[in-house]
C-alpha cells in the first residue's frame, strides 16, 4: 500500500491561535526528526483573523519569518505556503472571526473547517498531514473530527510534542541547526539547538463511507454531516410513500423519477415482501416482469407522463438492458444520497454467476413501512 510520504502532492494542515510556531515545530517533526520524512508540497493553515495576522508577520515576512528561516536552515524543497493558504475563519454572513467564544463562532468554525477537509481529501492523488497542536480545544476537535469524517488511508493526524521550556516560548519556533539562546522564566538560558520536537500520531476512525457523495462533493457542514455519517449506525428503515411517490431510507429522502420509484416498489415487493429473489432476463425478455411492472406502473404514473412513450417498450416483456440499466440508477442514486454504507441495505444487489445471477437486497419485510 502506498505509504504518505510517496504521494507527489503532500499537504500539512494546520490550526493556530495567536502561537504561530506551531506550523514550524509540526513541519520540523515531520520533515527533519521523523524516521520517515514527510515533506509537505503545500502548506494551509485556519485560524483566526488575529492569528492570521500574526502568522503572516511570524512566519511569512521576507526579513524575519521563521518559515522562511526555517526552509532556508534546512534546505526544504519549494513548499507552496503563502498568505492565500491562511484561511480565516468566518461567520454564517461571511465576516472574519477574531476569536471562537459564543456558541455561534463555535458552530462557524465547526462548518468552516469541515468544509476546508473536505475541499482538500477531494484529490485522491494528495495525502494529507493534519495537526491539532494549535488553536483554542475547540478548533483542535472539530480539525480531527472533520479528518475522521471525511479522511482517506493516506491521511494522518499528529499532535506536536515540544521539549520542556521550549512549549509555547515566544522566540522558539524550531530546533536550530546552530546554537541561539533564549531565556525563559527566571532569566534561565536556553539553547534552540538542543531543543527536542517529536510528533504524536493519533489513529482515528475512518468514517468517509458514512458520508453521501453529494456532500463529499459539495458544501459540508459540521452538524449536517455527523447527522448523515450516524444515520449508518441505525437498523434500516424504508419507508414508500406510494401517494407522493417519494422513499425514505432511514429518514433521508432518496429523490427518484417516477419509472425509477415504481421499479423499485415492484422489486421490493416481488423480493422482500414475497420472500424471493429475481433473476435477470437473459436472451428473451421476461413477460410475467414486464405484466407485473406495466400494472404498477400505470397506476402510478402522474398524468403529465406519455404513458404510451414508457410502457411500448415493455408490452412484449422486460429485457435484460431494461432490467440493468434500471437498477444501475437506482443504486447510484442511493450512494450518491445515503452514502457506501448506508445504502448498503438498499441497493439491489446481484449474486451467482455468469447467466443466472439472482437479484434482491439486504432489506427485511419488517423494515418497510408504506404510506
Amino acid at each position: 500500500m502506498k505509504q504518505p510520504h510517496e504521494y507527489t502532492k503532500r499537504i500539512l494542515l494546520a490550526v493556530s491561535g495567536l502561537s504561530p510556531q506551531i506550523l514550524t515545530e509540526t513541519l520540523y517533526g515531520l520533515a527533519i526528526a521523523s524516521e520517515t520524512p514527510f515533506i509537505p508540497t503545500e502548506i494551509h493553515l485556519i485560524s483566526t483573523l488575529e492569528g492570521a495576522h500574526r502568522a503572516k508577520l511570524d512566519l511569512l515576512h521576507s526579513d524575519s519569518g521563521k518559515f522562511l528561516a526555517f526552509c532556508k536552515e534546512y534546505q526544504m524543497p519549494d513548499i507552496q505556503f503563502n498568505e492565500n493558504n491562511i484561511h480565516v475563519i468566518v461567520d454564517e454572513h461571511e465576516n472574519l472571526l477574531d476569536d471562537i467564544r459564543s456558541p455561534k463562532q463555535n458552530e462557524a468554525a465547526a462548518d468552516f473547517i469541515t468544509q476546508i477537509v473536505s475541499n482538500l481529501t477531494q484529490d485522491e492523488d494528495a495525502a494529507i498531514h493534519v495537526s491539532i497542536a494549535g488553536g483554542r480545544k475547540t478548533m483542535g476537535y472539530y480539525l480531527g473530527y472533520a479528518l475522521s469524517l471525511f479522511g482517506r488511508t493516506q491521511d494522518r493526524l499528529s499532535h506536536v510534542l515540544v521539549s520542556e521550556g521550549y512549549e509555547g516560548h515566544p522566540d522558539f519556533y524550531y530546533p536550530t541547526t546552530h546554537s541561539k539562546v533564549i531565556y525563559i522564566r527566571d532569566n534561565r538560558p536556553l539553547d534552540t539547538q538542543l531543543a527536542e520536537i517529536s510528533l504524536a500520531e493519533i489513529p482515528f476512525v475512518r468514517l468517509r463511507s458514512d458520508i453521501p457523495k453529494k456532500l463529499l462533493n459539495g458544501h459540508a457542514g459540521f452538524l449536517e454531516t455527523i447527522n448523515l455519517a450516524r444515520k449508518a449506525e441505525l437498523p434500516p428503515e424504508l419507508v414508500i410513500d406510494k401517494t407522493n411517490k417519494k422513499l425514505f431510507a432511514n429518514g433521508i429522502e432518496v429523490p427518484l423519477k417516477p419509472i425509477l420509484f415504481v421499479f423499485y416498489c415492484w422489486f421490493i415487493e416481488q423480493t422482500v415482501l414475497s420472500g424471493s429473489v429475481l433473476y435477470k432476463p437473459n436472451v428473451e425478455a421476461n413477460v410475467i416482469y414486464g405484466e407485473q411492472f406495466l400494472v404498477l406502473l400505470k397506476q402510478s404514473l402522474p398524468k403529465s407522463v406519455n404513458e404510451n412513450r414508457i410502457t411500448s417498450g415493455l408490452q412484449q416483456g422486460m429485457d435484460g438492458g431494461f432490467f440493468s440499466e434500471k437498477i444501475s440508477r437506482i443504486n447510484s442514486k442511493l450512494m450518491l444520497i445515503l452514502g457506501e454504507n448506508l445504502a448498503r441495505a438498499y441497493k439491489i444487489e446481484s449474486k451467482g454467476k455468469n447467466n443466472f445471477l439472482e437479484y434482491t437486497t439486504n432489506l427485511q419485510k419488517e423494515q418497510i413501512t408504506y404510506l
